[in-house]
């Protein structure tokens, strides 16, 4: 699907404000389109940048808790399978529609399941919402598994480029799964790791912007 892609499979666990601020500064920095996989330090949960914080607030106990820059319902992190996408400003694939965007990679991650046998297809429609729980609400182009919603993402557009950042929750996928799925964006995709550098402006970003209850409770 892609012409070149950088792969970052990021086995440090993370803080939930720094993993954040670590997909903004791959945004800002990424010559070319670029796949990060990550884990957490601890049970997380990530929230929508539209969302309120009263609707999370009593898992603060039992949670890290980081608003996202990107926007969608609550997620929460820890046994799912977390990565995102960075497509910059300059690349052709940049030009498509938010709603295409969404449904080719979702389309990637049915093909990559169903290459390590779990059934899946994308949902055609968007499902009432019963609540903020993301994987409560099926729309359009998410990925569906045994009835039910597995895998959503949210988006964020910025003159650098897009950020698509997506959350897996089928716990126990083999490791194969993760090149099955940068091999579905691109056949001849370089794996790659984070540099002192990249990781320095996460912590400053991380320091400005999520780890601040300003930002946490904003909404």
């Amino acid at each position: 699907m892609l012409d070149q892609l950088a792969v970052y499979d990021d086995t440090e666990p993370r803080a939930a404000a720094l993993n954040m601020a670590v997909d903004e500064a791959l945004l800002e920095t990424s010559p070319s389109p670029a796949l990060r996989f990550y884990r957490w330090r601890s049970p997380a949960l990530s929230f929508g940048y539209f969302g309120s914080f009263a609707d999370v607030a009593d898992q603060r106990d039992e949670r890290e808790i980081v608003r996202r820059w990107t926007g969608g319902g609550v997620v929460p992190h820890g046994e799912d399978r977390t990565y995102s996408v960075i497509i910059p400003a300059g690349h052709l694939f940049f030009a498509h529609s938010s709603l295409e965007i969404y449904s080719e990679l979702h389309d990637v991650i049915r093909r990559a399941l169903t290459a390590n046998g779990i059934e899946a297809t994308l949902a055609g429609s968007v499902a009432p919402k019963v609540s903020e729980d993301c994987f409560a609400n099926a729309v359009r182009a998410d990925v569906l598994s045994a009835g039910r919603k597995v895998a959503g993402a949210a988006h964020r557009r910025s003159r650098a480029g897009l950020l698509h950042q997506g959350s897996i929750q089928l716990p126990g996928l083999p490791a194969k799964f993760n090149e099955d799925f940068a091999k579905a964006l691109c056949d001849r995709f370089q794996r790659r790791t984070l540099s002192p550098e990249l990781i320095d402006r996460a912590r400053t970003i991380a320091q400005m912007k999520y780890a601040k209850a300003e930002w946490l409770m904003r909404r």
